[in-house]
This record gives structure tokens, C-alpha cells and sequence, in this order.
């Protein structure tokens, strides 16, 4: 009997296992409004072909003495109606289940994951993949078969960064070697070896110059010391937004959407990515709604990058890098512009494959110490949860940007909106564009909404049309929706 297929987790994975708790369980959620009623039957057939391609999602996560890892299975997945409130939790401890799970409501094809199986461009080219899947089926009556699941362009999480091809799909990889989408870890492939190795060329950039303060300006925020500079985190400290918390820890989650082009322009005017640009939106409406920020004037986020754009990899795994901004009122230019400026000025430098692969590069030495090792796994989990939470004294938000996704010609016509967010700890969006729409997707633990408010203003006011759309979290708000 052979036995299953097993991979230990990379070093992003487990700290979302030490991360996770009843408030944030660490569940992401991609999904696709279609141009019609889905249909479950045909989203089933879907789903079993774009599974079959994916090796990587039928793994289980199973607990050793000494770290987690992911152990292939034989579980089927099912598709099934929404009936729980949004990034509801998906790892169990004590449970032998799948780190996925594939919804429908009405025209949304919901793919929701517990973020220690993949990142979001992994759980994108699964979505599109099964999407694909699902308008070809249907457009053939569901008699035809379905070969082609190729074809989808993904940008990278950022568009200020440079635009690449999706790469071949796990599919390809797992035809090769079927155990490779499960067992490749890009992330020791690439920084746990000091030989060098090709890097993906990003060519040329596709937004404007970048201001005349990316080269110097505003400097980065402060170099971290001790413990923190071995692992490449930030010891400095920010303002923290504090709620009422919802009733059952349920994330609270706003959509914001609005045409792509006229919020671009408005980051082309300032010379920025469109990341950079509601990143200072976002500060901006954090302090309109605060009433003062109080004695702490630091606001600072936390952004993430795709590493796949600088080297390539072609696992659905893990395999991104965070990079903090930040800006303090009241000691310097305060107006919208010079802050997206100051930002998009931190931000480069910290998102250049050498900044980049030297701060992976120290966590990665940090991480294969021979005394962390060989310390039990429960002790690791406590240790990596501590480390976590003094690194969230340093965070006001979290952003991130799927960017724009292409279908193939066929699919596209058949699919509106893109969706994308996460559960939450702090105020978080999440941003992603398809047909010519940017949704910008607010979670948060609270369930005050004046941040989300204050944001709409803001781009109305600068004339960009906002259409919002709120899930309801409260008893008051979920009895008016029944009555």
C-alpha cells in the first residue's frame, strides 16, 4: 500500500496556524458573480474536473510533534448552498477535512481557504479554473467535456508592480511530477540555499514615474533590533483601532465598488499605485473617524507582494512577503497626495527582490535553528503566537490587492464582479478588478462601519461613484433582514 504523499508547511503557514483564533480564523475568500442563477449541479461537475488538477487542495493538515504538515487524502469536496456568515473557520483540530470549501448564493461562486493551504493568487487560478469549468459546461449543455481549463491572466497583488503572466497552472506541474504541487516549497527553494537562481524579469513598469520622492524621500519606518531584526519584523508602534466586537466573532465585511478607470486616474494624478493610493484613503478615513487619534499619530499597514512576479514559481502554495508603511500626523505634510507619495516612497525599496530576499532570507535562518527545531510544536505555536501579537502593536490596517483578472474570451462576457476578503483582527480591505468594476472589500473584528463611510466620501468627493453593499452582523440587523 502506498503510503500518502506529506509536506512539511512553510515557514508563512505556521504562523497562521499559531495565528488563528475564534476572532480571526485565518479564512480568505475569492469569489465571481456570474450573469445568472448558478447552477449547483453544473458547479459540482465543475468542481470535480478543476480538483482533479490541483493536487495541492486535497491535502489535509495533520499535526506532528515537532511542526504541522500537509498529508494528501482521498476526501471528495462538495459544493453547498451559503448558509454560514462569511470566512467562517475551516481547520479543526480534531477533524480529517479539507482546507477548502466551494459555496454558492444566487449568481456568486464562492471559494473560500484557510490561509495555511495557499495565498491569493493560488486561490485565484483554482477560482478561475473553476469558473472556466463551470461557463463552459454550461454553454455545452453539460454533454461536452471539458479539456481546456487554461487561459486566465492574474496580475500580481500589487498593479504598481510589474505585470506578469500567470504562470503554467499546478495542473501542468502534477502531469510532470503528480507529487510536486504538493510537496514544492517555494519558499526553501528559493532562500534556504545560497546558490543563485534565476529571477522572474519584471519588465517595464506600467504606471506612471514613480514620484520624485521614490529615491530618497520619506524614509522607511524604523529599522527593527533584537529578535525583531533577525526575523525582519518592525519593533515601532501605532495607532490602534478599537470597536465594539461583533456578537459571535463573525467578520464584519462592507463592499465598496466602483468604475477601475476613474479610481486608477486618481492614483495616476498623484503618480502612485492604485495600492499606495487607497492605502492613504484608508488612513485618511481612519483618522476622520477616530475623532483624533489620540496620543499616537502613527498610522501603518501592512501590504503584501506576490514573490512569484521576481521568482518564478508556479505553486499555489504560499509564497508572498509583507512590507509595512506609515505615516504620523502632525509632523510633516498631512494633505492626501503628499501622503500616498510618502507611502509609494516606503513601499519600493522594501519590494525589490533583494530587499526582499534578504528579509526572507533572515527569517528563514531564524526559523531552521537547530534549538527552535527541536522544540515541541505546541511551544512553537506559543512562541510564533507571541511573536504575532507584539507584531500587531505595530499595525494599524492590512491591504491587499489582487489586482485586475482576465478571463478567457468565452468566460469573460459571462462574469461580472471579482470579489476579495479575509477574516479580520484589525480593519482590513481587500481590492480586485474584473469588467472594468474595482471592488474594494472592508473586514473588520468591529462593528462600527464609520471608516467604511468616511472611505466612500472621500473617493465621492474626488467624483468617483461608489455603490456599497454591507452583511449584516448584528441581532437588530439580521432580524430586519428576516422580517
Amino acid at each position: 500500500m502506498t503510503r500518502p504523499a506529506w509536506v512539511r508547511l512553510d515557514n508563512a503557514s505556521n504562523i497562521f496556524l499559531a495565528a488563528r483564533s475564534d476572532v480571526d480564523p485565518k479564512v480568505f475568500r475569492v469569489s465571481a458573480e456570474m450573469d445568472h442563477d448558478v447552477d449547483p449541479a453544473l458547479l459540482q461537475r465543475a468542481l470535480d474536473r478543476t480538483y482533479d488538477a490541483y493536487p495541492l487542495y486535497h491535502a489535509v493538515l495533520r499535526r506532528g510533534v515537532f511542526w504541522y504538515y500537509l498529508q494528501e487524502s482521498d476526501l471528495r469536496p462538495r459544493v453547498e448552498p451559503e448558509r454560514q456568515h462569511t470566512c467562517a473557520p475551516i481547520y479543526q483540530a480534531d477533524r480529517r477535512t479539507l482546507l477548502f470549501r466551494v459555496l454558492h448564493h444566487r449568481r456568486r461562486i464562492v471559494l473560500e481557504i484557510f490561509h495555511a493551504l495557499s495565498d491569493g493568487t493560488g486561490a485565484l487560478w483554482f477560482l478561475t479554473d473553476l469558473v472556466t469549468a463551470y461557463v463552459r459546461l454550461r454553454e455545452s449543455d453539460g454533454s461536452e467535456p471539458v479539456d481546456d481549463l487554461t487561459g486566465a491572466v492574474v496580475a500580481p497583488f500589487d498593479p504598481g508592480q510589474p505585470e506578469a503572466r500567470r504562470p503554467a497552472h499546478e495542473r501542468e506541474i502534477a502531469e510532470a511530477d503528480p507529487g510536486n504541487a504538493l510537496t514544492g516549497d517555494s519558499f526553501a527553494h528559493y532562500f534556504r540555499r545560497r546558490r543563485s537562481r534565476p529571477r522572474a524579469d519584471p519588465g517595464p513598469h506600467p504606471d506612471p514615474p514613480a514620484s520624485p520622492l521614490a529615491g530618497g524621500g520619506d524614509p522607511a519606518p524604523d529599522a527593527p533590533r533584537g529578535l525583531a531584526r533577525l526575523v525582519g519584523a518592525s519593533t515601532a508602534k501605532a495607532h490602534r483601532v478599537r470597536g465594539t466586537r461583533t456578537p459571535d466573532h463573525r467578520t464584519r465585511a462592507i463592499e465598496l465598488t466602483m468604475p477601475a478607470a476613474d479610481a486608477l486616474a486618481l492614483a495616476r494624478e498623484e503618480g502612485v499605485t492604485l495600492t499606495m493610493y487607497l492605502t492613504a484613503l484608508f488612513f485618511e478615513s481612519i483618522r476622520l473617524s477616530s475623532g483624533g487619534l489620540g496620543r499616537q499619530r502613527t498610522l501603518a499597514a501592512s501590504v503584501p507582494v506576490n514573490l512569484r512576479q521576481f521568482f518564478p514559481s508556479t505553486s499555489a502554495r504560499n509564497f508572498f512577503a509583507t512590507v509595512r508603511v506609515e505615516h504620523t500626523y502632525g509632523q510633516g505634510d498631512d494633505d492626501l497626495g503628499a501622503i500616498c507619495r510618502s507611502l509609494d516612497a516606503q513601499f519600493r525599496p522594501q519590494a525589490t527582490p533583494e530587499s526582499l530576499e534578504r528579509k526572507l532570507r533572515r527569517f528563514i535562518r531564524f526559523e531552521r535553528m537547530i534549538a527552535l527545531r527541536i522544540v515541541p510544536r505546541p511551544l512553537k505555536d506559543l512562541f510564533l503566537g507571541w511573536f504575532n501579537l507584539a507584531s500587531n502593536r505595530g499595525l494599524t490596517v492590512a491591504v491587499s490587492n489582487l489586482g485586475r483578472v482576465t478571463l478567457p474570451e468565452s468566460v469573460d462576457p459571462h462574469v461580472g464582479r471579482m470579489m476579495f476578503h479575509v477574516s479580520a483582527v484589525r480593519p482590513q480591505f481587500c481590492a480586485m478588478s474584473h469588467a472594468g468594476k474595482l471592488t474594494v472589500s472592508f473586514t473588520s473584528p468591529f462593528v462600527e462601519t464609520d471608516h467604511v463611510r468616511e472611505f466612500a466620501r472621500l473617493l465621492t468627493a474626488r467624483g468617483v461613484e461608489v455603490d456599497v453593499a454591507a452583511a449584516r452582523v448584528t441581532e437588530e440587523e439580521i432580524e430586519e433582514a428576516l422580517s
